[in-house]
């Protein structure tokens, strides 16, 4: 398992909060989206078995809306705001503008 993220500098209030909001936010909206996946594929699994014809076409939709949803759990669990590859990610490209930032204010 990766260790976690330690910034270089640290962070300030401001920083620290605005950070956990990101986090919050984004595990909120997955939570949100499987509920509505669960709620929708209810509906079409019941239209597919008491509706429209009595073949399980439901199963499409609900594999792939369900490969959807765990790339979005991926994302936001394991490599979303805060996961340490984007962090240490983040920070390289941070860096590697910072530089050439100084390189073109050099006399």
């Amino acid at each position: 398992m990766a260790e976690p993220y330690t910034p270089k500098a640290p962070l300030s209030p401001e920083e620290i909060d605005r950070l956990a909001r990101k986090r919050a936010g984004a595990k909120l909206g997955w939570f949100i989206h499987a509920a509505v996946f669960v709620i929708v594929n209810l509906v079409v699994f019941s239209l597919s078995q008491y509706g429209f014809g009595r073949r399980p076409w439901s199963l499409a939709p609900f594999l792939g809306w369900g490969l959807g949803l765990a790339l979005h759990g991926v994302s936001v669990w394991l490599l979303g705001a805060g996961g340490s590859l984007r962090e240490r990610m983040v920070d390289k490209e941070r860096e590697r503008l910072q530089r050439a930032q100084d390189r073109r204010n050099q006399p």
